[in-house]
């Protein structure tokens, strides 16, 4: 049942923020392009591939490890401190960011842009008026020696 809601979530949540909305913004009504594919449009491939793999591993963490989904209304029950979370406490959305700048690149489409840029304020502002006063709370102070140890966007890679 687990696996069944991490999969619906995913679907909901990052499908919609990297798939669903950067399609109708790159596409509104009109067939994309491909005929000129330029080493840019190349280069958007890789945040795009990086990033939803980041993604795909902080949901196989979540349902594995904190044996939860990564929306707001069944979160994980133990706090995730493994995978892309030891080197940053935001891989999901640096993941859905790197995504969209790669969207962006792929598509060669400004509003992309502006539309991931709208994308992580929005995050920040998430994880710093509710994420984090929730995990303080659920995960007290195990929580906040994880704050101390992992920055919340740029990743530290330590072993």
């Amino acid at each position: 049942m687990l696996a069944l809601r991490s999969v619906l979530f995913a679907l909901l949540l990052p499908g919609t923020v990297t798939v669903a909305i950067p399609y109708f913004i790159a596409f509104r009504g009109r067939v994309a392009q491909f005929s000129q594919w330029t080493p840019w449009r190349y280069a958007g491939l890789l945040p795009l591939t990086v990033g939803a793999a980041i993604v795909l591993w902080c949901i196989w963490d979540f349902a594995v490890v904190g044996r939860g989904t990564l929306a707001p209304i069944d979160p994980p029950t133990q706090l995730v401190v493994r995978g892309p979370y030891r080197w940053v406490r935001n891989p999901m959305y640096v993941g859905a960011v790197l995504v969209l700048l790669g969207e962006a690149a792929l598509f060669v489409s400004v509003v992309l842009l502006i539309y991931g840029a709208i994308f992580f304020v929005v995050a920040h502002c998430f994880v710093v008026l509710y994420e984090d006063p929730t995990l303080h709370r659920q995960f007290g102070p195990s929580y906040d020696t994880y704050c101390l140890r992992v920055r919340r966007w740029i990743a530290r890679f330590h072993g």
